[in-house]
């Protein structure tokens, strides 16, 4: 077929919104999200902390002495304060959460959020009460 014009292949283009590198800034939700998904660094630096700590417990009282001097520095310190922080955000939305992963039935009837919810803020307190009391002395 010679006065056929050559084929071109023809893929429209869509129209894509251009997105802002800080869209997670534009609502509460966003930043909650994303502040949750950040909140798991911190975590994993608790726990990192928490086997530099029994590394330091196992190695003998000069390498635990070494160690509270360690924790002692301002960066240090800086740094558990905002990790705490984190935690407890981490936590928080973590109890706020289940409500929605576990629908518990009871009767055929289904228990209302706030009372899952509240289950778990109560075992919680629960939990930080007999840790506290064993770290205390008890």
């Amino acid at each position: 077929m010679r006065g056929s014009p050559a084929y071109t292949p023809y893929h429209p283009r869509w129209h894509r919104r251009k997105v802002s590198t800080y869209w997670w800034l534009e609502r509460w939700a966003y930043l909650r999200f994303v502040l949750r998904e950040l909140s798991s660094v911190f975590v994993a630096w608790l726990v990192v902390l928490t086997l530099l700590q029994l590394r330091a417990l196992g190695r003998g009282p000069e390498a635990w002495a070494d160690f509270q001097v360690w924790l002692k520095s301002p960066l240090l310190v800086a740094l558990n304060v905002v990790s705490f922080l984190f935690v407890v955000f981490h936590a928080v939305t973590w109890v706020n959460l289940t409500p929605r992963a576990l629908a518990v039935r009871v009767g055929g009837r289904r228990i209302p959020d706030w009372l899952i919810a509240g289950f778990n803020y109560a075992a919680w307190a629960a939990a930080s009460a007999f840790v506290t009391w064993v770290v205390v002395g008890g």
